[in-house]
């Protein structure tokens, strides 16, 4: 399949709000709602992203609103009760932002996403400047892709590299993502790494490996355990 996505670049999205440091609070809440987001990146003066502020720092000032934030935050922590008081995205922010660049692979910006338990990776290059974003269901776009273009993939990455012309007898079929692996191999100790490089063909949501080695030849093998030498006659 030409342009199956597999790096941040393919998914990513171009259009991006954005907040300078000095963005008031109802400005910030306000773009919020307006582009329907839950974070946005700070820029400095230059463009390169120098925090997020997401829903996250903005909710202390409605959690302390009440009283005296240092009343109120023993036991929390300093950053939350020092939010309470901020009215700028610059103060506000978290710092230094997650960031990803364009050639990252979509695996790896899923593993920083899920570490840093965001749900969103602004796109920078290697200056810092800001490119686009990447979301959680950005990355999860790669599983749309065509069963009959994932199986044409394990076939040609997996199958032919993996086996060559002993692979003729290797079934390939593709289920809503889910890849079946089915046949005869002469080396059966390949059959674990089959399956593991068919599950990282962009796409694959599983690998059903039902790989068997070729049917024993005792006329050709009579040494293999199970068999019996032919008495003489």
């Amino acid at each position: 399949m030409i342009g199956t996505p597999t790096v941040v670049n393919d998914v990513m999205t171009r259009r991006v709000v954005a907040l300078r440091t000095g963005a008031a609070f109802k400005d910030i809440v306000r773009t919020m709602q307006e582009w329907r987001v839950s974070a946005l990146p700070v820029l400095d003066d230059g463009g390169r992203v120098v925090g997020v502020v997401s829903e996250a720092d903005l909710l202390p000032k409605e959690e302390y609103g009440e009283g005296d934030p240092g009343r109120y935050g023993q036991g929390r922590g300093f950053a939350d009760v020092h939010k309470a008081d901020a009215v700028t995205a610059g103060e506000l922010m978290t710092t230094p932002a997650l960031t990803v660049t364009p050639d990252v692979p979509l695996a790896r910006a899923a593993r920083i996403m899920a570490r840093g338990r965001v749900k969103r990776l602004p796109v920078v290059d290697h200056a810092g400047l800001l490119k686009g974003i990447v979301s959680r269901a950005d990355l999860l776009k790669i599983f749309l892709r065509d069963d009959a273009d994932i199986a044409e993939e394990v076939r040609r990455e997996v199958v032919v590299r993996l086996f060559g012309p002993h692979g003729e007898g290797v079934r390939v079929d593709v289920h809503d993502g889910v890849v079946a692996l089915t046949g005869r191999i002469h080396r059966t100790a390949l059959i674990p790494l089959a399956t593991h490089l068919a599950r990282a063909v962009p796409g694959v949501v599983d690998v059903r490996g039902e790989l068997t080695g070729s049917p024993r030849h005792p006329d050709l093998d009579p040494d293999l355990p199970g068999t019996q030498r032919p008495a003489p006659a």
